[in-house]
Parts: structure tokens; C-alpha cells; sequence
């Protein structure tokens, strides 16, 4: 009976790859970094792709980074490359999927869409790798044939690296198209793919930003460098919240989280509303060109003499790393000894249970960080798996069900009650026991890193 389902399932799989072809992928915006490392995955699985940009020395500059990034031969042999001026038209027609990564910006996009309906053929597929704008709202005013065949394909950057992705259908996707472009991504381009809601910023940027900015909220009074150690890699994230804003870029992290936080009154009740309001010291400095890493510094950088600075939010100025002084956190120590050694469950569970203000401040962020992902089911995705596999896959942060899982259900809602939190029926209602993280190829240990 297992082989019989299994070859079943081979069947759908095959009938569904082969209803549609997928030779010819042209990528707009091929000199920006989610651009270039999303036509480097699609040389993997197809012969032609054509990088655009505004100028071919440009898309010529994409084509080299993409090389450098993957460190593929096959990565030059089947890109080609062109200008939106003179090959838009041409290259467009040709296509089987225009894959869109221009700068995250409404009008910007609206005005390239409106290109692509009128070059495109009409059997060709339209994505966008938009982080949170609506795909409703992009193909307002698009032909018949345009709103069928288009939908959000939201991969994370770098995507040679991180598998996570995003699939979001708009009310008038084709239903097949959506489940072709599923079991495409997963069987010939290796992603680990989550159907979202068209939501602002569909389940995962939804979820981690509400996390990262909160932070960014919490550095105003407490100091980048003592948050990032506060929620740092012991509570199961790969890259602290601060630096991993420093990597996005402040822009990226303003229009993500401006985005949902004005959206939020057309939404269902958004608890952590104010947690998503991006802090006035960041515009400030925003204002003055700071941006993170691609301007030098963010939350931390280094001086003339490479010595390592930190922000003070309050002086909007840096200082030296070494001139910071460091409490007492000698409870994230015993807690990552415990991950050293394999023992998950106990190191959660004494986290939970860890005392002192500056435990309290980090078991907030992670109770909010449950409470709020919990909370977006049935609005961002169907359940909570969804949840869990992109921030799993796509954030690289442990999934909410392995939090509930490891910290133990009464001890994570005494933690969600504790903070001042809303705790979410799924947990309020659950009997003690339950387990709520489902994946047996998923090794939770992977998201626990010592230090």
C-alpha cells in the first residue's frame, strides 16, 4: 500500500511538472542582489536566462556578481544579458517566466508590470519577488491573462543559500499555476516552499521583522550590544536581531516594517502593533545616510582604525565596542553550555524559568515572538507548519512549535503570561504533552547554537 501511494504521488508530481515548460526565465532588476541570486538558482534548473537592467553594464555587472556568488561556470554559460531600453520588449515577448526584483517600490513596480502586459505572451508566467508589497494590488488594472498567470514567489536572500520561499497566490491566480509553480520550485530548484496569505509581508518578514524591530525598540534604552547578547544565538537564532538589520539594511527593514505597521487597520487585530513602529532615532540617522552594512555601519561598525563601534541610540553617535561595560549575564552562559552538549530541552527550560531583569527582557521578546506567530495563523497561513518552515528555512530562527516543544507548554504560557502577553488558544487550549512541531527530517538541535 505505501509503494502504491508512493507511486501516486510520483504520478501527480510528474503529470504537474510536465503541464507546463519552463525554458526561458528573463530577470528584471538583475543587478540588485536578490536579482542576480535569484537568476543564479534559475540557471539551475533552466538553459536560458536573461539578466536586465536599467544599462546592459549593469546587467553585465549582475552576471559577474552571480558568478562570483555561486562559483558556477554554468551560471555564465546560460545568462545572457540586456538593458531595459533596448531589449525589454524583445526578451519579454520571448520568455516563459519574467521573474521581477526591482527596488521595492509600488509605483516602480506598477510600472514595469504595465510594461510586461503589453510585451509578454499570454500563456507566460509573471512573478514578483516582492518582500511584502500586496500582489492584488500590483496586478490592479493588468489584462485577464496577466492576473492569471501572476503571483508572488518570495525568495530570501541569498537564495543559493537559504531554501525558504514564499508562494502567494492573488485572488485571480490560476489555482494550477500555483500548484505547478509549487512542485516546480521544490523538486528542480531544492526550496523548502510555504503557501502565504497576500498580507503585508506575508508570514515570514510579518513575524521576523515584528521581532527585529522590537529590538531595535528595545536598543533606545538598553544598547544594541547588551540586546543582541540578551536575544542572542542561545534563544535559536543564527544571526542576532541588530546585525541581522545591519545585513538587510535599514531601508529594506523601514519599508518592511512601515509597510505593515499602515497597513495594520485594514488587518485583523495586530496585538504587537506598536512593536512595528520603526523607532525615530533610526529615521534620524536614516536622514544622515546611515543604512548598516552597505554604508559602512549600523548598529556596529568599525572605526578609521578598524577598531569595532557601537551605536548609542540616545547620542545618535558611536563609541568604542571596549568602552561598553557588560553585566552579569551569567544565565545565557549555563543555557549555552547546555546546547553545547546536545541537552536542547534543558537549556530552553532554563531559560524559561531564568531570573533577574535582563532575563525578563529576553523572555519577552521570545514569549512575543510565540504569542505573535501563534496568533497569525489562519490569517499569514492556513497552520502553523506553514509558520514554523519559513522561519525555519527562511530565517534560519527556531520555529515557534520547537520553542513551545523544548521550553514545555505550561512553562512557555506562564513565559507568554509573565511578559503581559496575549497567549493564543492553540496554546491556552492544548493538553500538556502535546507536540506541536511535526517535521521527524528536522533536526531541532540545528537551531540552538551555543554562542
Amino acid at each position: 500500500m505505501l509503494a502504491a501511494t508512493r507511486a501516486a504521488a510520483g504520478g501527480r508530481s510528474s503529470d504537474l511538472l510536465s503541464s507546463r515548460s519552463i525554458k526561458h526565465v528573463v530577470v528584471l532588476g538583475a543587478n540588485g542582489a536578490m536579482g542576480l541570486g535569484s537568476g543564479a538558482l534559475f540557471t539551475t534548473a533552466v538553459p536560458r536566462v536573461t539578466f536586465l537592467a536599467r544599462t546592459k553594464e549593469k546587467a553585465d555587472g549582475g552576471l559577474a556578481a552571480a558568478v562570483k556568488m555561486v562559483r558556477s561556470s554554468t551560471v555564465a554559460k546560460r545568462v545572457d544579458t540586456g538593458s531595459c531600453e533596448a531589449d525589454f520588449d524583445r526578451v519579454v515577448g520571448e520568455a516563459d517566466l519574467i521573474f521581477e526584483a526591482v527596488t521595492e517600490q509600488l509605483p516602480l513596480k506598477q510600472e514595469f508590470f504595465d510594461r510586461i502586459d503589453k510585451a509578454r505572451r499570454p500563456d507566460s508566467i509573471v512573478a514578483t519577488v516582492t518582500s511584502g508589497l500586496s500582489i492584488n494590488q500590483l496586478a490592479e488594472g493588468r489584462s485577464d491573462s496577466f492576473r492569471k498567470n501572476f503571483l508572488g514567489l518570495h525568495f530570501f536572500n541569498p537564495p543559493n543559500v537559504i531554501v525558504g520561499t514564499e508562494l502567494i497566490a492573488g485572488k485571480d491566480t490560476d489555482p494550477k499555476l500555483v500548484d505547478f509553480l509549487d512542485e516546480y520550485c521544490t523538486k528542480l530548484l531544492g526550496r523548502a516552499m510555504v503557501r502565504t496569505a497576500d498580507t503585508p509581508g506575508f508570514a515570514g518578514n510579518r513575524i521576523g521583522f515584528q521581532l527585529l524591530n522590537e529590538c531595535a525598540i528595545l536598543a533606545e534604552e538598553h544598547g544594541p550590544l547588551l540586546i543582541d547578547e540578551l536575544v542572542g544565538p542561545y534563544t535559536g537564532r543564527a544571526l542576532t536581531p541588530l546585525a541581522t538589520i545591519d545585513l538587510v539594511g535599514w531601508d529594506i527593514h523601514r519599508a518592511i516594517v512601515d509597510n505593515i505597521h499602515e497597513s495594520a487597520p485594514e488587518l485583523a487585530p495586530d496585538e504587537a502593533h506598536e512593536t512595528l513602529k520603526l523607532p525615530s532615532y533610526m529615521a534620524d540617522l536614516m536622514a544622515k545616510g546611515v543604512l548598516g552594512r552597505k554604508t559602512g555601519a549600523g548598529f556596529f561598525g568599525k572605526d578609521d582604525g578598524g577598531q569595532r563601534i557601537v551605536l548609542d541610540p540616545k547620542t545618535q553617535k558611536y563609541v568604542p565596542k571596549s568602552s561598553i561595560s557588560r553585566p552579569d549575564l551569567g544565565f545565557i552562559e549555563t543555557i549555552a553550555n547546555l546546547h553545547r552538549v546536545g541537552r536542547y530541552v534543558d537549556g530552553m527550560r532554563a531559560f524559561a524559568e531564568a531570573t533577574g531583569p535582563y532575563a525578563a527582557i529576553a523572555q519577552k521578546v521570545i514569549a512575543g515572538y510565540i504569542s505573535y506567530s501563534f496568533h497569525r495563523v489562519g490569517e499569514v497561513t492556513d497552520d502553523i507548519s506553514g509558520i514554523d518552515r519559513i522561519m525555519g528555512f527562511g530565517f534560519n530562527w527556531a520555529p515557534p512549535s520547537v520553542l513551545v516543544d523544548t521550553i514545555g507548554l505550561k512553562r512557555t504560557i506562564k513565559m507568554i503570561e509573565k511578559a503581559g502577553l496575549p497567549v493564543p488558544p492553540a496554546l491556552a487550549n492544548a493538553q500538556e504533552g502535546t507536540k506541536f512541531f511535526d517535521d521527524p527530517q528536522v533536526n531541532v538541535g540545528k537551531f540552538f547554537v551555543a554562542a
